[in-house]
């Protein structure tokens, strides 16, 4: 991107007293408070209520350090911070092809640290992005412990505000979940003691699966009057988020790694500087709203590729099919029902290179293909064979890990390893690669170009199974947890060079399913895997909720009907991925004509719909799902066009009414899938549709179009 920067764009004539910055779907407004601090005292769409005073904001940039303050044992803003010392010197603005920028210059003269807090925005987005990139201007060094990426003060009080968040779990992904702010933030009367209340909400990520137990993110909403600011943290490794009470009003923190949490630290030198993960704020006038401004600002954000526009239909040999057991009598059969199906690309999971009776967990790392499981013209032959039938072929790899009993362990150099104190780490029976070494990047390098320059293959399933917490200590990490976000960031470099050198290959992005769905690695992969889960019935509650998580074109949503299901289970299977990235599976092979139709049915409403998933936004009739919920509902609404929704029922009653309010009450219901007409029906009902559905489990995707 290209621009060119105008110290003055937008901002007031007293710039050392108070700032303006914006466009025309967010405004932000910076004032001086009393200790001498600049601080951001309004971020809002225009038209929200007015701007907190400097006092109850906070300021720029809260870091603490070795020897200048408190560490974050417990809530922040309290002892002496490092962040009162960091003054305004200059500031530029400007703007890059569809964004507006502004960089804000502070510095501490005492130890010559300087910070440069870079806010960008979307054009017409109501979204902020934030990040700080302190440099080391003095003649000391200086070991940083923590260093916030966005600051906002001057909420409105944790009396008014519901706060939300996702438990991200093995198999059980994306569970949102609310509760008043208050029950967590006490009332506290601090009287004589002075100084604002340490009650706080701190919730962090761990080890190297950066959404393990949460996602990312986070949101609080405005009782009653439904203002809402949702945020994520774009980190690929730790990350903490707080919601505290401050001069009556709410604060949010956020931050990558810390040293309370993550055994980060990262050591300046005189000159030598480090740049925080990014911290985004999306904000609309309820959650749906604020959610699809956030979507959006994925799509502005993340690596262009065509895959986001075409959306084919992959077909993936696992999940309740061959579930890491390939051979070429297995697959040949699969690939030809699954070209009959309608899908387009072909991938080959887990097993294809287990040529080892003793099992292949702690032995992978060389990538070379089974001639056990591939005789005769090998594994190039199976993949001649998906191209033939008109498909690409994909291949499922694990590139950080390397199994203790594999030839690579012993080819590499330790250095290109994770260690700690002089150790080799082993988690599960593999050793972790660094991508940080040039051994082994050039090891990865040279397997993925053989694969995909070689072979022909045009999909990569890459996973990731392990969890190192809480990193690594490499020469130059003075802490595990800065050696694992270097690695974390390494990565995807390594991945954002290997689409450079091939442009056309599609990536996705899998860690036991969405144990790493995080905004830095959806930035740079085109499909994220949404779970494991194998069962039909629980998949939807994680469905439905993804889109919180990855835009629709990018989430991959299982659908593995069995030839053993009935025709409703076969439906309601398929159905919960139309909203998504349908990721086709079951044994097709074994289905009769009859079943095989249901299948090329579903697969034929998606591509039908799949030109508008790219720029839809999402939204919840229903609200979020949960987890047991009986009828759930996700809904994708396309900008000057249609919307379309998903209702599935998995018990309760047989009708439901599903508020559509957005299409006004001229609304127009089509089924898309199922085709059986018996299946159910939704017709108009006010200000919704009434939607009935006799038999469980069952689904309807539903294409919604304004008219009389």
């Amino acid at each position: 991107m290209t621009g060119t920067a105008d110290a003055r764009r937008g901002l007031s004539d007293s710039p050392r007293e108070s700032l303006s910055w914006g466009h025309s779907a967010l405004e932000a407004e910076f004032a001086t408070a009393s200790d001498g601090t600049l601080r951001l005292v309004r971020l809002a769409c225009p038209g929200d209520p007015e701007s907190a005073d400097a006092e109850s904001a906070l300021p720029l940039v809260e870091l603490t350090a070795l020897g200048h303050g408190s560490g974050w044992s417990g809530p922040r803003f309290t002892g002496t911070a490092f962040g009162s010392r960091l003054r305004y010197r200059d500031h530029r603005s400007g703007s890059r092809t569809g964004w507006e920028w502004l960089t804000v210059e502070l510095h501490d003269p005492e130890t010559g640290l300087t910070a440069f807090v870079e806010l960008t925005s979307p054009t017409g987005l109501p979204v902020l992005r934030s990040r700080v990139r302190l440099r080391n201007d003095g003649t000391r060094p200086l070991v940083v412990q923590s260093v916030s990426s966005l600051l906002l003060g001057g909420l409105p009080s944790p009396d008014a505000l519901d706060v939300h968040r996702a438990r991200n779990d093995w198999l059980a992904e994306c569970r949102w979940y609310a509760e008043p702010l208050r029950d967590t933030v006490a009332d506290i009367n601090v009287g004589a003691h002075q100084h604002d209340s340490r009650a706080a909400l701190v919730l962090t990520g761990r080890g190297s699966w950066p959404t393990d137990g949460h996602l990312a993110m986070g949101a609080v909403t405005e009782r009653g009057g439904g203002r809402t600011w949702l945020w994520q943290i774009e980190s690929p490794a730790g990350w903490r988020w707080d919601l505290g009470e401050r001069a009556h009003g709410t604060y949010l923190a956020l931050n990558g790694p810390t040293d309370a949490e993550h055994q980060w630290r990262v050591r300046l030198a005189p000159g030598a500087e480090f740049t925080t993960v990014p911290g985004v704020v999306a904000l609309g006038s309820g959650f749906d709203e604020a959610m699809g401004a956030l979507t959006s600002y994925r799509r502005a954000a993340r690596r262009p590729h065509p895959d986001h526009s075409a959306l084919p239909v992959v077909f993936n040999d696992y999940m309740n099919t061959l579930m890491g057991d390939p051979t070429t009598g297995k697959l040949l059969p699969l690939i030809d029902a699954a070209a009959e199906a309608g899908a387009e690309y072909f991938c080959i999971d887990s097993g294809w290179y287990d040529d080892d009776t003793e099992g292949w967990w702690d032995s992978v790392g060389e990538w070379l293909p089974s001639p056990r499981r591939f005789p005769g013209g090998g594994i190039r032959a199976v993949l001649d064979r998906i191209r033939e039938r008109g498909m690409v072929p994909g291949l499922w790899l694990e590139p950080e890990v390397v199994g203790v009993r594999s030839p690579i362990a012993s080819a590499l150099p330790p250095e290109a390893f994770f260690r700690r104190d002089g150790v080799r780490l082993a988690e599960q029976g593999r050793h972790q690669l660094d991508l940080r070494h040039p051994a082994a990047r050039a090891h990865l390098d040279k397997t993925v170009d053989r694969i995909v320059g070689d072979w022909g293959v045009g999909y990569l399933k890459l996973d990731y199974n392990i969890v190192v917490d809480p990193g690594t200590r490499a020469d130059g990490d003075i802490a595990p947890g800065a050696g694992l976000l270097g690695h974390a960031q390494a990565y995807l470099d390594w991945l954002s060079e290997l689409l450079d050198r091939h442009p056309a290959l599609v990536v996705e992005n899998c860690a036991s399913g969405g144990m790493r769905m995080d905004g830095a690695t959806l930035a740079v992969a085109q499909l994220q895997s949404t779970s494991d889960q194998q069962d039909p019935l629980r998949y939807p509650a994680i469905a439905a909720a993804a889109p919180t998580a990855v835009p629709p074109e990018q989430g991959a949503v299982w659908a593995y009907p069995q030839p053993a299901f009935d025709d409703d289970l076969i439906t309601f299977t398929l159905g919960g991925a139309l909203l998504g990235r349908i990721h086709l599976s079951g044994h097709l092979d074994r289905m009769s004509e009859h079943q095989l139709g249901l299948v090329r049915d579903a697969v034929g409403a998606y591509r039908a719909i799949r030109g508008d998933l790219g720029k839809a936004v999402p939204f919840w009739p229903l609200g979020l799902p949960g987890w047991t919920d009986e009828w759930l509902a996700l809904g994708m609404r396309v900008p000057d066009g249609p919307s379309y929704l998903s209702v599935w029922r998995r018990g309760g009653e047989s009708e439901l009414h599903v508020p559509v309010e957005h299409l006004g009450e001229g609304v127009r219901a089509e089924i898309l899938h199922p085709s059986a007409a018996t299946a159910g029906s939704a017709v108009r009902d006010g200000d919704g549709l009434r939607v009935s559905l006799p038999r469980t489990p069952a689904v309807l995707l539903i294409r919604l179009t304004s008219g009389a």
